[in-house]
């Protein structure tokens, strides 16, 4: 049987990439390999859209989401954080872990946050050192007001930082532009690679806040990242295989270009939507975000038996829900290398599996859907 994984993470690696990652062993100090480093590096500033500096490291995203805590926050500071999802109550869990005092805002999962709340608790907390949120949030496919919060964040002391693991190459986003101080991302989402890397682009505003930081690190000591910068180091040792498949993976980003690639989820993940529509489902975040798509299970529809069957019986591999909303909705992904055959064959294997488990619809109903929104939008 063939695999198809339409997952929101880890998501399918292109062939070239595995060939590069498969090749001879080579040793992280040698000068040839500090050269991929560097020109890795400079890849990801493209990625991110920043000047700033990017930071590598071996480890998963949740990594880079723990280093954007400690090396910013002492025990006792204040951070604003925005929950709405797993991922969004990450940051929380982090920030207790380390002392701080979160302030939350809790948001209905799979809604944006207002930020007019945002601006409103800043002022006042004027002594809060961060505001955390998701760029998209993959436990509910949702997507943040990163630019709106930036525009307040910027105008205060205050950090804006956003976990853009799911997002990052996907989703629209402008680092810069839209004055975000930290963004951390991962490898295995719409980076094409598999899981062991994440990164972090940091602004200045932000490292200045990180050189007076007290928190005890040590192998996610940002200070220890950046001064290896110059020398296209790592302070440990570094994925090798990682770094090579990375420099692959931004010549493909590059070879399309990032509005192409954000033109072109956007268009699969809208003809998920219309597809789940046309056939009688309801799709669970508003607004939906361009990378992954959630729906809503009928009440009489098995959730869980739904991804088990796609999964066992016709090798799709999608999601379910997580924590209150597990067995509730399914998820698709259309980040990475997903294109829009693969969204066709999820569409129909979906029809199947839900036909299965008794649910009606009319047969290809949300293949012809789909197919309309290609034939008038996909851009090959």
């Amino acid at each position: 049987m063939k695999k198809y994984l339409l997952a929101p993470g880890p998501t399918p690696v292109p062939e070239k990439i595995l060939q590069v990652m498969a090749e001879p062993m080579v040793h992280h100090r040698t000068p040839a390999f500090k050269e991929k480093v560097g020109k890795a590096i400079e890849g990801l500033k493209y990625i991110f859209q920043t000047k700033n500096d990017v930071l590598i490291f071996s480890s998963s995203g949740s990594g880079a989401m723990e280093g954007a805590i400690s090396n910013v926050l002492n025990p006792g500071d204040k951070a604003i954080i925005i929950r709405g999802g797993k991922f969004g109550e990450r940051w929380g869990e982090i920030a207790e872990k380390f002392g701080v005092q979160p302030l939350y805002i809790d948001i209905e999962w799979g809604t944006a946050v207002d930020p007019a709340d945002v601006e409103k608790l800043l002022k006042e907390n004027p002594d809060v050192k961060g505001v955390y949120t998701q760029l998209t949030e993959t436990s509910t496919c949702s997507v943040q007001p990163v630019k709106e919060l930036g525009e307040i964040v910027s105008k205060t002391d205050t950090l804006l930082v956003i976990d853009a693991i799911s997002g990052l190459g996907g989703q629209e986003f402008y680092m810069d532009d839209w004055k975000v101080d930290i963004c951390v991302a991962g490898s295995q989402k719409g980076l094409m690679l598999p899981p062991g890397h994440a990164y972090a682009a940091v602004s200045e505003k932000a490292w200045k806040v990180i050189d007076e930081c007290k928190q005890p690190n040590y192998y996610f000591d940002w200070k220890k990242y950046r001064k290896k910068l110059a020398t296209n180091t790592d302070p440990f040792t570094g994925s090798v295989l990682h770094v090579k498949g990375l420099l692959v993976a931004i010549d493909m980003i590059k070879e399309r270009g990032l509005e192409n690639m954000f033109y072109q989820y956007r268009v699969l993940g809208k003809a998920v939507r219309a597809a789940a529509e046309a056939l009688g489902l309801e799709v669970y975040a508003h607004p939906s975000c361009d990378v992954a798509t959630a729906v809503k299970v009928p009440e009489s529809v098995d959730g869980l038996a739904l991804v088990k069957i796609l999964r066992d019986k016709y090798g799709f591999t999608i999601a379910g829900g997580q924590a209150p909303i597990k067995g509730k909705i399914f998820r698709i992904a259309h980040m990475g290398y997903i294109e829009m055959f693969d969204i066709i064959s999820v569409i129909s294997a979906l029809e199947i599996v839900l036909h299965e488990l008794g649910w009606e619809f009319k047969w290809g109903a949300g293949l012809t859907a789909a197919q309309e929104i290609f034939a008038k939008e996909y851009k090959f």
